[in-house]
């Protein structure tokens, strides 16, 4: 008999989601080299509203992390809750944001970012499934980083001595989960998008839709 992992109960399984706070000048930088402030703050508002809906499927506990301020009380989504980042590198951002997760009663979570397109429901319900069973999940991403963690508990070595943003990001990551004796699961490579390239790849329909704005 085929044996099913138990179904996703929302309030003890949390999804963080790191945002930044939509700026022209201040997200998207590569690409915006390419197609300027402007155009790269569109792609990363479509990027956002693809990661947020893929989100909103989800049955879990939802979590939206800014890197600088809260939108206004009137603006949020009442299907999330709105944290802020707090840490002076990306690491221990994530630590801290999985520190409040688990402080708040989840027994398991999982933390993606904005930037991936690829990104369906399926990965986070399967990321938690896989939780049932293993101590972490990675989703590596095709840059040689991740776009989703999972973990059951916290160890600050995951989050420590990583130069984030560069292709060392997953190998590292996956060393210290090895270090810790702990069992780990992966989902499929998907890819970022940070360039020109990577939207023409992903979703050239984007720079059409955005061009028209």
């Amino acid at each position: 008999m085929t044996t099913y992992p138990p179904p996703i109960d929302p309030s003890r399984n949390g999804l963080i989601v790191f945002l930044r706070t939509p700026e022209a000048g201040k997200v998207k930088t590569r690409l915006a080299a390419d197609i300027g402030n402007t155009g790269a703050l569109r792609i990363y508002r479509k990027l956002v509203q693809h990661t947020l809906q893929v989100c909103s499927e989800a049955n879990v506990s939802r979590y939206l992390f800014y890197d600088q301020h809260l939108p206004d009380p009137a603006d949020r989504d009442p299907r999330f809750h709105y944290r802020l980042q707090h840490g002076n590198t990306l690491g221990e951002r994530m630590y801290n944001a999985f520190n409040t997760v688990f402080d708040e009663g989840c027994t398991r979570s999982v933390i993606i970012g904005s930037d991936c397109a690829e990104l369906t429901k399926a990965h986070i319900s399967t990321a938690f499934d896989l939780l049932s069973a293993n101590d972490s999940v990675l989703g590596p991403a095709k840059d040689g980083g991740y776009y989703l963690l999972g973990l059951n508990t916290l160890h600050p070595s995951i989050f420590s001595d990583k130069q984030w943003s560069t292709s060392t990001v997953l190998e590292h990551t996956i060393r210290d989960i090895d270090a810790l004796g702990w069992s780990l699961a992966t989902l499929e490579p998907l890819s970022d998008i940070d360039t020109l390239a990577d939207v023409k790849s992903i979703r050239p329909d984007w720079l059409r839709e955005t061009a028209t704005e």
